[in-house]
This record gives C-alpha cells, sequence and structure tokens, in this order.
C-alpha cells in the first residue's frame, strides 16, 4: 500500500501532498492525528492500537496515522506497511516521546538516512516534567536539521505550529561520506537513495524488487545509529530535580510477579464489581425491572391492541414473545447497551492508564503454555470487548502459529462483552458458586484448547518485546469519547442485526417451523444438555450474534444447573456473523470453516459432558457435587499447565532449531 492509494481513497488530486505520520508505539500518534484533523481514531496506552491506518484530509493535503514501529523494514508485517508508505510520502511528521529519546531518537535518524522530508513533533509536553527534566527542541532542530516543534497532542498544544512549519519540512543532516556512498550507489542501481540504504540494510522486499542479493551492512549502520543517539540525548535534556513519581513506583511494582498479580487480582474483582454488579444488576435491573417492563411494553402492547387485534399475525410479530418492538427494543437499547457501554467505559479506562501492557507483562510465562506470549493479552483482553476487533488485533503477533492459537481461542472461549455482560448479568442470579465455576470452566477450555494447538503445531512461543508505556491517570474527556463511539458502533450493528433475527424467529414461531425445530434438536438439548427443548431458540439466535443466545432464555423457566449448562454452552458457542467473516478474510475459507465447525461441535460436546457430570456428582455427593466440580476442574487445570510447560517456550530460544525456522 502507498500514498497514492490513499490519495485515490480520499479523491483528492495528484497535487495534493501525502503527510504521514510515523513513530514508535504508544508516542501520540493517533491523539496527534484526532488533533490535527478534528477526527477521533482509538487512543490507547499500550503499544498495537493502531493495526490499520487512519487517513483524513488535511486542508487540501493528506494525512494517514500508521502503526508504531521501531525502524523501517520488513521484518513485520507493520513495518512492511510504514516502510512503503514512508517511502511514498511527500513528507513524514515523525512523533517522537519527549520523555524518551533515547528510544525514538534512533527511528528519526533511520528516515533522515532515507532522505525524506520530515518534520520532528516532539510529543508528551506535558509529561517530561515527572521525570525531572526539560528538552531543547531549538538544540534539536540544529542538530538533526530538520524542524523541531514541542507538542501535547492531549492537549492540543503546539498543533497550530506544527501546521504552520509543515512548508519547512526538508530532509535531514546525514554523514556526508555515508551520503555521497549512498547517492553513488543509488546511480548505479537506477534506484533511490532510500532503496539503496534499505539493500545495504538486508531488507529482503527491497532486495527482491532490485533483483539482487541483500546487504549485510544493517548491525553496522544500526550501531552508527544507536552511538549517535547516545550523543545526542545527553545535549537536550536538561535535568533540574530528579524525581520518581508515585505512578512510577507504582508501575515498577505491577510488573513484579510477587505484587503484581495481587494488584491484578484486585483489578480483575473491581471490574467485576463495575461490569457485574453495578451495571448488570443495578443499572440494567432498574432500566429492564421498572422502565422497560414496568412502562415500554405495557404502553407498546396497549398502542398496538388499538390498531391491531391482540393475537393476530401482525400483533404478534410487533409484540409477541419475539416482538420486533418489544423484545429488540428492550434487549438492545434497555439490556445490552448499558452492558456494553460499562464495559467498554472500564476497558477504556484500564486502556488509557498502560495497564495492559504491565499484565502482558505478567502473563507472559503463562501464556509461552498455551503456544502465545504476554503480546497475546492484548488481542484475548480485547476480545472481552469484542471478538471481532480482538481477531484483528491478532496481526500484531510476531507469528503466522501465533496468530492461528490467538484466533482459535478467541472464537471458542472469549465471550465478547455483551456476551459477558448479560452472562455476568443472569449468573449473578445464580450464586456466587456457579460463577466462580463458570469462570473455571472458561479457563480451563482455553488452557487445553490452547496446549493442544501448541503441540500440534510445530515451533515455539516468540519472546515478548514490548514497550511498556509509563504508568498514567487517563484523560476522562478521552475514555468517555472511546466509550460513546464504541458503544454507538455495537448500537449500529447489533439492533438491525437482533432485528432479523426476533423477526425470523416469531415468523418461525407463528408458523409452528420453531416448534419442529425444537423438537428435531431435542436429543441434543433434552438428551444431552438436559435442557427444556425450547432453548433452542437461543441457540438460533446465537448464530446472529453471541449475546443474542443468552438474552433469549430469560423468560425459560430452568433450574440453576440448567442455567449454568446454557451459559457455559452458549459462551463457547460459535463466534457472530461479523467475527466469522473476519476469520474467513484472516485465514482463508478453508481454515476460516474449520475453525466454525470445531468450535460448534466442541460447545455442544463440552456443555454435555458439564451437564452429565455434574448430574453424576450430585447422584454421588448430593450438595457437594459443585464444590467437587471445582476440585477437579482445578485438577485438570493444574495438569495441564505442567503438561503445557514440556514445550513452552524455550529458555535459550537463540539456539533452538525449530524457532529459527519459525
Amino acid at each position: 500500500m502507498n500514498c497514492k492509494e490513499f490519495k485515490n481513497k480520499a479523491g483528492v488530486g495528484s497535487e495534493a501532498k501525502c503527510i504521514l505520520l510515523a513513530g514508535n508505539p504508544n508516542v501520540g500518534k493517533t491523539a496527534l492525528f484526532n488533533g490535527l484533523t478534528g477526527l477521533f481514531a482509538d487512543v490507547s496506552n499500550f503499544p498495537g492500537t493502531t493495526v490499520d491506518t487512519c487517513y483524513s484530509c488535511l486542508d487540501k493535503d493528506i494525512l494517514i496515522d500508521t502503526p508504531g514501529v521501531y525502524g523501517v523494514s520488513s521484518f513485520s508485517s507493520e513495518e512492511s506497511l510504514v516502510r512503503d508508505l514512508i517511502l511514498s510520502a511527500d513528507l513524514v511528521i515523525n512523533v517522537v516521546d519527549m520523555s524518551n529519546l533515547e528510544r525514538d531518537l534512533f527511528l528519526t535518524l533511520h528516515i533522515i538516512d532515507l532522505g525524506i522530508p520530515m518534520i520532528v513533533a516532539l510529543n508528551m509536553e506535558d509529561e517530561i516534567e515527572r521525570y525531572g527534566l526539560r528538552a531543547d527542541a531549538d538544540k534539536l532542530e540544529e542538530i538533526l536539521g530538520v524542524p523541531v516543534v514541542a507538542t501535547s497532542a492531549v492537549d492540543k498544544k503546539g498543533l497550530d505550529i506544527l501546521i504552520s512549519r509543515l512548508p519547512e519540512a526538508k530532509k535531514g543532516i546525514r554523514d556526508i561520506v555515508f551520503a555521497k556512498k549512498l547517492n553513488k550507489m543509488a546511480q548505479e542501481l537506477g534506484s533511490s537513495e532510500a532503496s539503496a540504504l534499505l539493500l545495504l540494510e538486508g531488507d529482503i522486499t527491497t532486495s527482491k524488487e532490485l533483483g539482487l542479493s541483500p546487504g549485510n551492512d544493517r548491525m553496522s549502520l544500526y550501531k552508527k545509529r544507536r552511538d549517535r543517539v547516545n550523543e545526542i540525548v545527553p545535549l537536550i535534556y536538561e535535568k533540574y530535580s530528579l524525581k520518581t513519581s508515585f505512578l512510577d513506583r507504582l508501575g515498577n511494582i505491577m510488573i513484579r510477579p510477587a505484587t503484581g498479580f495481587p494488584i491484578m487480582i484486585l483489578v480483575l474483582f473491581l471490574v467485576y464489581l463495575a461490569v457485574g454488579v453495578f451495571f448488570a444488576q443495578v443499572v440494567v435491573g432498574f432500566i429492564e425491572n421498572t422502565i422497560m417492563q414496568g412502562y415500554f411494553q405495557p404502553f407498546v402492547r396497549s398502542t398496538l391492541s388499538v390498531y391491531f387485534k391482540p393475537g393476530s399475525l401482525v400483533y404478534e410479530v410487533l409484540a409477541g414473545q419475539f416482538g420486533l418492538v418489544t423484545m429488540t427494543i428492550t434487549y438492545v437499547v434497555g439490556l445490552l447497551t448499558p452492558l456494553v457501554a460499562g464495559f467498554f467505559l472500564v476497558l477504556s479506562f484500564l486502556e488509557d492508564t498502560g495497564y495492559l501492557s504491565r499484565v502482558a507483562t505478567l502473563m507472559d510465562r503463562m501464556l509461552s503454555i498455551i503456544g502465545l506470549n504476554g503480546l497475546s493479552v492484548i488481542p484475548l483482553v480485547l476480545g472481552f470487548g469484542c471478538v471481532t476487533a480482538a481477531i484483528i488485533t491478532t496481526r500484531i503477533l510476531p507469528s503466522d502459529r501465533e496468530r492461528r492459537i490467538a484466533i482459535f481461542v478467541l472464537s471458542l472461549a472469549v465471550p465478547c462483552s455483551a456476551q459477558l455482560a448479560m452472562v455476568a448479568a443472569i449468573m449473578a442470579g445464580q450464586g456466587g458458586i456457579f460463577f466462580a465455576l463458570y469462570a473455571l470452566v472458561v479457563i480451563v477450555v482455553l488452557a487445553m484448547a490452547g496446549i493442544v494447538l501448541s503441540k500440534i503445531l510445530p515451533g515455539f512461543s516468540t519472546p515478548l518485546l514490548m514497550e511498556i508505556p509509563p504508568l498514567r491517570f487517563p484523560k476522562m474527556s478521552n475514555v468517555l469519547i472511546k466509550t460513546g463511539i464504541r458503544s454507538w458502533h455495537f448500537l449500529k450493528e447489533a439492533f438491525p442485526l437482533f432485528l432479523v433475527g426476533t423477526l425470523v424467529l416469531s415468523l418461525l414461531k407463528i408458523n409452528g417451523i420453531l416448534d419442529l425445530l425444537e423438537n428435531y434438536l431435542e436429543p441434543v438439548t433434552v438428551g444431552w444438555l438436559n435442557l427444556p427443548k425450547e432453548s433452542a431458540s437461543a441457540f438460533i439466535m446465537g448464530f446472529i450474534r453471541r449475546e443474542f443466545g443468552p438474552a433469549g432464555i430469560l423468560d425459560f423457566p430452568m433450574t440453576n444447573v440448567q442455567v449454568f449448562v446454557m451459559m457455559i454452552t452458549l459462551t463457547l458457542f460459535v463466534p457472530c456473523i461479523a467475527s466469522v467473516m473476519v476469520i474467513f478474510k484472516e485465514r482463508g475459507w478453508r481454515e476460516g470453516l474449520f475453525i466454525w465447525i470445531s468450535v460448534f461441535i466442541l460447545s455442544f460436546l463440552i456443555g454435555g459432558l458439564i451437564s452429565n457430570l455434574l448430574m453424576l456428582l450430585d447422584f454421588w455427593v448430593g450438595g457437594y457435587s459443585l464444590m467437587l466440580m471445582i476440585f477437579i476442574l482445578l485438577l485438570v487445570l493444574c495438569f495441564l499447565i505442567v503438561f503445557g510447560r514440556r514445550k513452552a517456550r524455550p529458555f535459550n530460544y537463540r539456539n533452538n532449531k525449530s524457532l529459527h525456522k519459525e
């Protein structure tokens, strides 16, 4: 992908300049993009947020936001994308974290060596004081030979100056001898100096394009760049009072296992209290019981009864058991939307604090057991918001093997925010032991799926290399905006799908087809899962979206055990339509179909095993069956951990031949 394609998408003329935002992960590129364009792209305080690119018009030109990278090469999909865009850009805005010049200036020097016109946005001016530092932007501009502007993207400081200085963008100062060498090499190859540099650095894509063998100067060039950064940084920083803030100390404590895991358990408990108790029980209970059932549904039925006879076809379609007006608006607006908004509010808050990166560090060793590394915690956590988005985010994982494992696990054992909120609301009324048992079953299934795949697929999990951003108080306006946008996207996507689903169910019910399907599925629902035969309608709704299944059982009379089995089966049920389409796009239709069929079979298989095992334990030990079930699952989990560690990431991974092949 190059800038010309973006110009065509944006519908701007060929005379428009292509301006590129480039920088390391977590330096504020997307926040700067939002401030410059007035649009809102997702901003989060952990690496990997911008997996794809965003673009918008900036006056007569086009501005493109790119994924965070540490260098310009083709060693990862993100670097390949950014490399192609940089080589075709008219100018680059290199976004640099003012408090982390030792890391970020390496990419700056790399872009300068490519000979691309650029301007440096020295960002996060608002945070550098917490480290007792000042940065001399004028001195850095003199050294680099390109315009340098101090900015604070979240507060929109310095953005006007940045825009006004865009015409001053130019090529930076390079080593004279090295510049002459590149120029001569480019003339001999009939290529650009940037291509000549990438060839010297061993870039595979560039060498294939030029039809030449890749060079072997990468390490020497990288070392010179690193040495140059080490020379520049002391000249730019002025230390006036070295200090360590409370957030810095807390951030360090959060990544130590002895203190980090208790803090993580506490955070998860607070998340449960916020989503599972406050939003799922207090907020939803008031909206559903008081507003929807107390006022809205009686008003709709009484109004419709004036125009349509109760029991007639139209009345049943609009206000019957699966009424388009009553059921759709009650569940989507009154039930699902508050739950999803609450979850997104909590998730956005955690994202912007920088805490998720610390969770990734803590979970790295544990996730290696199922063939993943700590970076996988990001799509896994995002999966609890939206599995579709999480599957897309698996692109940040370093190997195809890990992407395969993560996508399967997300499809099988990670409930999205809407489904999780529905489960929390329903399970909250069943007692804490059922909720604990539910969580344990999902964890065991997730671990088992990952371990089996890690044993089948060749290779090992890749070592975790990830920037840990500073812990910070999130900007609440950013949190609220993200929550609002994500909730609105959910509402736009869910409402028409739920409308179609309820219409189909209503027509099937009226025509008697639903009763036939329930009878046809009775050997599975009643014989194997030990559920009422009416539960078939919940699985039919689950095909459309995962959360519609739990929503569809609210009116069924069931025992606590039946509700628990239903929640387990629906949680493991096939992904929603949107997720399936993304899986097909990411993995191809053959592998996508295999994943879909496997998840479909496993959901009923596991649900039936749990149901029958609980019945057997209840026959043996009576009231202690749930506690015994928890004990059995804990033993299984311990066995899986021991078994999985036999093929976890080797300590000396550099000498492992299988990993080199990976």
